[in-house]
């Protein structure tokens, strides 16, 4: 209960901390949400509305003590404003929009990638030396090193602009009304989300199956598993059971903080689709100094991460009980 509580009093003290950071950070980027409305409107409104939209859109021109004390309050209730570069519309109801398609693509990726690459990994490290490890390890050892954007780029032209095997863009396509309980529109959003998902997969999952291998190795040598394989014990339960067990221990708060990251998206991947995505709503409202959108994305982030990071703590201390002495 000690560690639990210690733990929670980091929590709050890290989210306040994000908090005031994101309230800063955007009023000291170049710009404000005043003058990009300004430059919609081609420069035709009137000093009295200028002035109300700035001290609505946090400006400059407002007290920055007032105006951080206000943004804390509302934050804790939930409440962001309106969206600049949603047409006015409130915060969260265009976050809410947006965070299903992340969830939906980043987030099951993510999960298959690290399931995916740790199994991948353990067999590499199980079977040292065989054609698997020989195999997997230098090849995700360049596939890793693409940039997400240029996969994402080279599969469009190969998959939907060559081969025309999957759309090029979007989420859906256009000439469909979304229909959650319409096989053919959830059959439509499926086929449109392979080519970004496979994108952000084959770039991320080189990493886990190394990292996995890396630890399996070491593990392996353990004089735990040495006496389970004396004992007679199947090879299966030993892999999974003993070294396996183990080995994914150091992995669980590298996954955990991608499980957070999860809420911003791939924005590169999303922006390379056209995506409906929250990292794509990321990139849109820093591209239009939407204040009151950047700030909620970044502090749902910023939830996300600390909330993903407890867990997987909880989970160390669990699959390993060694921790709990020490913690």
């Amino acid at each position: 209960m000690k560690y639990l509580l210690r733990r929670f009093g980091f929590l709050v003290i890290t989210l306040w901390g994000a908090l005031t950071v994101n309230f800063f950070i955007p009023r000291l980027m170049p710009g404000s949400p005043a003058l990009s409305i300004i430059g919609q409107s081609r420069g035709h409104i009137n000093p009295a509305a200028l002035h109300a939209l700035e001290a609505a859109f946090g400006g400059t021109q407002q007290n920055i003590f007032i105006s951080y004390i206000d943004y804390l309050g509302n934050a804790l209730r939930g409440q962001f404003g309106v969206s600049l570069s949603s047409s006015f519309q409130p915060v969260t109801t265009v976050i809410m929009r947006a965070l299903p398609w992340t969830l939906g693509l980043v987030g099951v990726t993510t999960i298959l990638g690290f399931i995916l690459g740790t199994g991948l990994g353990a067999l590499a490290a199980w079977r040292r030396g065989g054609a698997l490890d020989n195999v997997l390890p230098p090849m995700f050892i360049v596939v890793s090193a693409f940039p997400y954007f240029w996969v994402g780029l080279l599969a469009i032209w190969l998959f939907a602009l060559t081969l025309g095997w999957f759309p090029t863009l979007g989420s859906y396509s256009e000439n469909l009304i979304p229909n959650w309980t319409s096989w053919g529109f959830i059959r439509d959003v499926l086929w449109h989300a392979i080519l970004p998902a496979f994108t952000i997969l084959i770039s991320s999952i080189g990493g886990w199956i190394l990292t996995m291998r890396n630890n399996m190795i070491t593990v392996v040598a353990e004089d735990y598993v040495k006496m389970a394989r004396a004992k007679g014990l199947h090879p299966r339960r030993i892999l999974w059971q003993y070294a396996g067990r183990n080995a994914v221990l150091p992995s669980l708060t590298g996954f955990a903080m991608s499980l957070g990251f999860v809420i911003s998206g791939a924005i590169l991947v999303e922006f390379v689709f056209n995506y409906p995505g929250v990292g794509f709503l990321l990139l849109t409202a820093v591209q239009n100094n939407d204040y009151p959108l950047m700030q909620a994305l970044f502090l749902l982030i910023t939830v996300a991460v600390l909330v993903s990071i407890f867990i997987a703590d909880i989970a160390t201390t669990i699959l390993d009980p060694r921790t709990r002495g020490s913690r």
